[in-house]
């Protein structure tokens, strides 16, 4: 099952890794691994890059940043081929990024000798990247027609469990996801209030916002580390930040509600 109704497919420039992730979930799908031991295989993977940075093995570190960009695709494909969707599976993988991102910073910013005010700037300009690509993509997924409605444009309250998981374990980590991620919705929520009411968004405008996908952000750290550019990694990500400000404009200005 796609996420989206085939006429709202877009170039999404932050999914390089979909080919790979699909190759690996039909290697799985008969095997007892599930979509949450690949969601632990991608942070292993992270961890591994970070080891590598530690030791500015820059070049090996960035190909199992990529690695991971590739492995995370794989666990909601193996999710839709064992019919297995899940709410835990979903905030654990998104629990991972974020705690991944925050190491990923913190090793570039000791290795580089970055500051560390700088740094977390950094960071939480990342956060709020991917919070505005994931807040239009959720909104484009549930107005599509046959689309994945597992993520909800508002989370307020923790979901009722699907079949094969517990209502526990999702309360639980539906209660961290709002804790790590509470903050950066409420921000972006606050500077697009209407964004939910537009009926659908063009593929040009979804391959735009597309450029802060996770795996967009993984893959400019990934060559700025093989360029041997780590001192300007926190840098550039804080001036990337400022064009959430022009990507909300054109929504506002081309798409009213």
């Amino acid at each position: 099952m796609s996420k989206l109704a085939p006429q709202d497919k877009f170039l999404d420039l932050s999914d390089y890794g979909r080919t790979f992730g699909k190759f690996l979930a039909n290697q799985l799908k008969s095997t007892r691994f599930t979509p949450i031991h690949v969601t632990l295989l991608f942070g292993v993977s992270g961890l591994i890059a970070i080891y590598f940075i530690i030791n500015e093995s820059f070049y090996l570190a960035s190909i199992f940043i990529l690695l991971k960009s590739g492995i995370d695709a794989a666990d909601g494909e193996l999710a839709r081929l064992k019919n297995t969707p899940s709410y835990t599976g979903r905030y654990l993988d998104s629990v991972f990024d974020i705690i991944l991102n925050f190491l990923f910073f913190m090793t570039i910013c000791y290795v580089s000798k970055t500051s560390i005010w700088l740094t977390i700037l950094a960071f939480f300009g990342i956060q709020l990247q991917g919070t505005l690509y994931n807040y239009y993509y959720v909104i484009l997924r549930n107005k599509s027609v046959g689309g994945d409605a597992t993520s909800k444009i508002f989370e307020y309250k923790s979901p009722r469990a699907l079949p094969g998981e517990t209502q526990k374990s999702v309360d639980i980590l539906f209660f961290v996801y709002s804790i790590v991620y509470g903050v950066f919705d409420k921000i972006i929520h606050t500077l697009d209030k209407e964004a939910y009411k537009v009926k659908t968004f063009p593929n040009w405008f979804m391959t735009l916002v597309s450029i802060y996908g996770l795996g967009f952000q993984l893959l400019i750290i990934a060559v700025m580390l093989s360029l041997h550019l780590i001192e300007y990694i926190i840098p550039f990500f804080i001036i990337y930040t400022a064009l959430i400000f022009g990507i909300i404009s054109i929504r506002k200005a081309c798409f009213k509600v």
